[in-house]
């Protein structure tokens, strides 16, 4: 007997989720399970062709999950390909299989325009939502983490000394460690909230269940709850300043490297993290002086002087 569908895939998933987020490798696996592994999940691999597999994957077409039908996609091909490499196939039947489907449709998160941020933090500074909370936004905002990055964060990652903060590789979405360079601002925002959860292990601990860490949509609620629904969601305050960097005239690579987007060359890669921290940190005193001075009304198109080098 050959091996079957599920088999392979489940001992591609046990590598692959060593470099996935935890959540991510939950959804992935979920997917396979209600889509996948119920119909054809016993299917010798070496047998499966890709007109079986369309059909069993058009219900999902057909409902218009068009994103979550090419996620499949895209995994069931790499599943394949892991199949071709251990040498349980010859060559992979199913690389045509997206043909088969109509493209999602790309949607991008909602963000606001770099003018809008003094908008932004007089909703913030002015609004009823709780100081841990209101912390939370302007720690998210200030170090250009993700929500789950910020959410997260736990005393013991920050080192005061030094003004860094070191998120360990199993906390970032591509499982390499992360060092923001903390400022001024950052600082002040981390010691405003100290007296209220100093003696926890999170900074951001969750309201309900104060000895675990806060989840990553409660900074989506509290923008919903001070009028950006539909405008701005937590992640898109990434893009904003990713936007307002690169208006700026700030070397895209070290703005890539400040948002621990990881360069597919190991090389540069390498190159990048160990020589852009000083840069990183300019950047950052840069980005969190713009804010401050947004939260002034203060706001200038300033061009960055000397700074590239």
């Amino acid at each position: 007997m050959g091996f079957t569908l599920e088999y392979i895939a489940r001992e591609w998933f046990e590598i692959k989720k060593t470099k996935i987020a935890e959540t991510t490798s939950i959804s992935l696996c979920r997917n396979f399970e209600n889509h996948l592994f119920q119909k054809i999940g016993h299917r010798p691999i070496d047998k499966l062709l890709a007109p079986e597999v369309i059909k069993v994957l058009k219900p999902l077409a057909g409902k218009g999950s068009l994103e979550t039908l090419h996620k499949i996609i895209g995994h069931l091909n790499e599943i394949m390909k892991h199949a071709v490499n251990t040498g349980r196939i010859h060559h992979n039947p199913l690389a045509g299989v997206r043909a088969a489907f109509e493209t999602p449709k790309v949607t991008h998160m909602a963000t606001i325009k770099p003018e809008e941020l003094p908008k932004l933090i007089k909703a913030i500074s002015y609004s009823n939502i709780t100081l841990v909370t209101r912390c939370l936004l302007e720690f998210q905002l200030h170090t250009m983490v993700r929500s789950s990055e910020a959410a997260k964060a736990s005393w013991d990652e920050i080192d005061f000394e030094n003004q860094l903060w070191e998120i360990p590789a199993e906390r970032m979405k591509m499982k390499v460690k992360h060092t923001v360079p903390l400022t001024e601002q950052v600082l002040s925002i981390l010691e405003l909230v100290k007296p209220l959860t100093g003696e926890r292990k999170h900074i951001f601990p969750a309201e309900r269940h104060p000895n675990k860490p806060s989840g990553s949509e409660r900074a989506n609620r509290a923008l919903q709850r001070i009028g950006f629904k539909g405008r701005l969601v937590a992640h898109g305050m990434r893009s904003l300043a990713s936007t307002t960097l690169n208006e700026q005239g700030f070397d895209g690579d070290v703005i890539e490297a400040a948002l621990a987007h990881v360069d597919k060359n190991d090389v540069r890669r390498a190159y990048n993290r160990s020589q852009y921290l000083e840069r990183r940190q300019k950047i950052m005193c840069w980005w969190s002086e713009h804010i401050e001075q947004a939260q002034f009304g203060k706001l200038k198109n300033l061009k960055v002087v000397g700074i590239h080098e």
